[in-house]
């Protein structure tokens, strides 16, 4: 017997999204998701392939959130970070340096 999805599931899923991302606290002092990637070395070679512009907003996100913390506030509400806004800027460059490094390690393979 199948069991029926109900239509708005997808409203549900967005919304517990949309309050998880802003019960993360990192939207709060202005930084977007892949703001927050762990830096290993896929992620050292995707940040490289930035373009010069991404990187400096990037690497402006991270100063002023790193003052922030330092003086325990958070930016003013209207500035937060939005769910509808944070965009994955860093994910088509590191899909592409994994896909390479898999490459790379079938052939060494051979």
């Amino acid at each position: 017997m199948a069991t029926r999805v109900p239509v708005a599931s997808g409203r549900l899923l967005s919304s517990v999204r949309k309050w998880y991302y802003n019960l993360s606290g990192f939207n709060k002092i202005g930084l977007m998701r892949d703001d927050t990637i762990y830096e290993d070395n896929d992620v050292k070679e995707a940040l490289r392939r930035l373009p010069e512009n991404v990187y400096n907003d990037r690497m402006f996100r991270i100063k002023r959130a790193l003052d922030l913390s330092m003086k325990h506030q958070i930016l003013p509400k209207d500035q937060w970070t939005k769910y509808e806004e944070d965009e994955h800027y860093l994910m088509p460059y590191l899909d592409e340096v994994i896909r390479e490094r898999k490459e790379k390690e079938e052939w060494m393979k051979k």
